[in-house]
């Protein structure tokens, strides 16, 4: 009896003493989302690298840096964007391809889609791995609307519009969101942490936003996750914080969807933007996943003026690249005046449905 209490107390003193003095490597054993997150996007880097090496062949791959470092170099920054925000690569690689590059905006398209399916997935697992928060219910939704919006807008849309009233009406339609985001921000209103009411009217708006959303990535190679974010945060007051990261799955879904339609219906996928993909892919599985982890620490003023700064880029890049007349700019601020109006008016009904319910 004396034997078995002196065993229990030496173990108790053995364990106060990891508690006490070996409080670093305790800390290293309990999970933390960030280290599991690093190891995740190291792991994911990892596998693609290699499929991409088998892909190419190791006495490809110098030549292929050489011929295409442009697009390399842009993805960059382009798949650190794509993490971190709502706008998604393409505003970063659409300019770049059409200027400088001189590929169609049908082909630039193309590979916006293609390289934000890995880059956005890679960034998608990161999120997930890091625990961020994000409204699933919504992603669930508009990747339900998404999925097909993208299918028709890709097929049947993109053949009947002309390319530069395309860009303009997005370029526009995201101007007019900054705008409102912008004056939103001036006031101090609460942002919720979730869609606190989840009914068949919140399903239906997630789900026709998914498809207008969609229909927007078809027709110019991103836009599904700007489209969503700002609906998450105009009409159901969700947080910038917690709309990103459910932007950026969003887009990746949607990314991918385009990608198989683009490779195996529509068969489109081919030269020069398979080169270009492959060149950028090792770039955008390192940089969009180094994007989400530091959008997840930066605060949420920050974000918002990340996004509209990045929407200026968008709207000076389309003015140039575009040819103005007197129709495109008349166009042009018709669906700017169109889309301030529709977007100030959720803003004024999240603040409306919020003071009702204040009083109840």
């Amino acid at each position: 009896m004396y034997q078995q209490k002196n065993r229990i107390n030496s173990k108790k003193k053995i364990n106060n003493y990891i508690y006490k003095n070996l409080g670093f490597y305790r800390y290293k054993l309990q999970f933390n989302p960030l280290i599991f997150s690093l190891f995740t996007s190291l792991f994911c880097a990892i596998a693609t690298w290699s499929i991409w090496l088998f892909a190419v062949s190791p006495s490809r791959v110098l030549s292929l840096f050489e011929a295409n470092w442009e697009i390399a170099s842009t993805m960059i920054f382009g798949s650190m964007v794509a993490g971190s925000t709502s706008m998604g690569g393409g505003a970063v690689a659409f300019p770049v391809l059409t200027k400088v590059l001189q590929l169609s905006p049908h082909d630039a398209k193309v590979f916006s889609l293609a390289i934000q399916s890995v880059g956005m997935s890679a960034a998608s697992l990161t999120i997930m791995a890091m625990r961020t928060k994000v409204e699933w219910r919504f992603i669930f939704w508009a990747s339900l609307g998404g999925i097909p919006g993208i299918f028709f807008s890709s097929s049947f849309l993109a053949v009947l519009l002309p390319s530069e009233a395309i860009k303009i009406s997005f370029t526009m339609m995201i101007s007019s969101f900054a705008v409102v985001l912008f004056a939103s921000n001036r006031t101090k209103r609460r942002r919720n942490l979730a869609i606190h009411f989840w009914g068949s009217r919140e399903r239906v708006i997630s789900l026709i936003t998914g498809l207008i959303g969609g229909i927007i990535s078809g027709l110019v190679g991103s836009g599904m996750d700007i489209f969503c974010f700002s609906i998450m945060v105009l009409l159901f007051g969700l947080c910038e914080k917690i709309s990103t990261p459910t932007s950026v799955i969003l887009m990746a879904i949607n990314a991918i969807a385009g990608l198989i339609l683009h490779k195996y219906i529509i068969s489109d996928f081919g030269e020069p933007i398979i080169n270009y993909w492959l060149t950028a892919v090792p770039v955008v599985v390192i940089g969009a996943p180094t994007g989400a982890i530091i959008g997840s620490l930066l605060k949420r003023k920050t974000i918002v003026n990340i996004v509209i700064g990045l929407i200026f880029i968008e709207l000076v890049s389309s003015l140039i690249l575009i040819p103005i007349n007197v129709v495109s700019i008349g166009f042009s601020m018709f669906v700017f005046v169109m889309f301030c109006s529709i977007y100030y008016w959720m803003y004024q009904s999240l603040g409306n449905q919020g003071s009702s319910n204040e009083k109840k």
